[in-house]
């Protein structure tokens, strides 16, 4: 049972935290700002690096006129060490073989810039699952502007139902917005409840992906 399944990528795919906190607090160092803890970085991970920057600004009291600035620091420094920390999520790559093995097409839709997100793929040994990849900077929009995801379908130029797979707010509102299916990766990086973010069906185990998009397939073809 085949379908096109977009995926986000940090917080999904793989767990990037470490790196992008590692080239927030490397920006931070050099302009004499006291490193910020794992857990207050992953707090402003979401809608791409430019809003990650733009929220350590604020948290950090500086000065916005210097956001891109900051924010190209900061992109310096992670394509520096984009995969130094990164990791893949257990359970990524069986499911992707598998849901390759079903027929399904698969395609990465993400809001790091495209560069360094394609540069994680290959490092991460992930790049050949994928048939198109969009990232933060691919478009003049980005998640949750549902044009971002849209155009991701439409690289892959496959027909039949399309999924949309993620980790947090921005993806659900995007899956939302688009009127397509969205299964949640609980693992991720969401600030909410599951209960509170709009979706399909939740997993908390990649392994679990394969069965999972199998039976929302099913549900789909029952109600047509």
């Amino acid at each position: 049972m085949s379908a096109t399944i977009m995926f986000d990528l940090d917080g999904t795919l793989v767990d990037s935290l470490a790196d992008l906190a590692a080239a927030t607090n490397r920006m931070l160092h050099d302009n004499n700002v006291a490193a910020l803890p794992l857990e207050q970085v992953q707090q402003f991970v979401g809608n791409g690096l430019p809003k990650l920057v733009e929220r350590v600004i604020l948290h950090c009291d500086l000065s916005m006129d210097r956001h891109v600035d900051l924010t190209r620091q900061t992109l310096t420094h992670y394509n520096a060490g984009a995969s130094d920390k990164t990791v893949v999520y257990p359970g990524v790559m069986q499911a992707l073989e598998q849901l390759r093995d079903m027929g399904c097409v698969l395609g990465v839709c993400t809001n790091k810039p495209e560069a360094p997100a394609r540069h994680v793929l290959k490092a991460m040994n992930l790049t050949h699952y994928f048939d198109a990849v969009l990232g933060g900077d691919s478009l003049h929009t980005r998640k949750p502007d549902p044009a971002h995801l849209k155009a991701s379908f439409a690289a892959v130029n496959s027909a039949g139902p399309q999924l949309f797979v993620g980790d947090s707010e921005v993806d659900a509102e995007t899956a939302q917005r688009a009127q397509v299916p969205f299964l949640l990766f609980t693992e991720g990086y969401r600030k909410s409840p599951v209960a509170e973010i709009p979706h399909t069906a939740s997993y908390g185990d990649s392994a679990e992906l394969p069965t999972l998009v199998t039976q929302v397939l099913q549900s789909l073809r029952q109600k047509t």
